[in-house]
């Protein structure tokens, strides 16, 4: 599995051929955004900084897009989506928490998670034995550096991916979980061996775009 960050909540998961595509920023955005083909595109919140399918349909390859809660598969990939309201742009919004289950491997995006005493009880139970997660870290419309931690703590988290950062929100964060040290990476490459035993462990990409 290879990871690349893209700003924002935008991520691309490859595995083999199979190519998803997280929260991609549609060119309606004032974002700057990135083009590559998706086999699945995954949306947490319909927002044009997260609902960009139509950018990661490239070449020969048309994503089936997953834009909301429910259970789906396709491609030998297992998918689950959760329901969490917020807000963004001071509206109300439903954001929705996917958990992938891939090459033995589980992921939580945790999409623009607002408020994690609002997460009904039917979600929690759900976050169970997450290998890799993506929290948002940015305060304001979604958790706070200190909520973050709290939450990739409280769910065990192997590693922990932060995104929708600045420069200070990202400091805080680190500083909460007392990896003042990490360095940014441009990519990352795991399997399943990379994983075990690994205890929230903090990996900071960098926007390739």
């Amino acid at each position: 599995m290879i990871i690349t960050y893209y700003g924002k909540q935008f991520f691309k998961v490859q595995l083999g051929d199979t190519v998803l595509a997280f929260n991609p920023i549609a060119k309606e955005s004032k974002l700057k955004s990135a083009r590559f083909g998706a086999d699945i595109a995954l949306i947490s919140l319909n927002d044009p900084d997260f609902n960009g399918a139509d950018t990661v349909a490239y070449s020969s390859k048309e994503p089936f897009v997953i834009s909301g809660p429910g259970e789906y598969e396709t491609k030998g990939i297992f998918i689950k989506g959760f329901p969490t309201e917020g807000s963004y742009r001071k509206e109300h919004r439903i954001n929705t928490i996917y958990m992938v289950s891939m090459e033995n491997m589980n992921i939580c995006f945790a999409g623009a998670l607002q408020n994690l005493s609002a997460l009904p009880d039917a979600v929690k139970e759900e976050l169970d034995d997450i290998d890799v997660l993506f929290v948002p870290v940015g305060g304001d419309d979604t958790l706070s550096p200190e909520e973050a931690h709290k939450f990739a703590t409280k769910y065990e988290a192997r590693i922990v991916i932060p995104m929708d950062y600045d420069a200070v929100s990202l400091k805080s964060f680190l500083k909460e979980a007392g990896s003042d040290a990490v360095k940014p990476a441009d990519k990352l490459t795991l399997k399943k061996k990379d994983i075990e035993g690994k205890e929230g462990e903090i990996v900071v990409l960098e926007a390739q775009n």
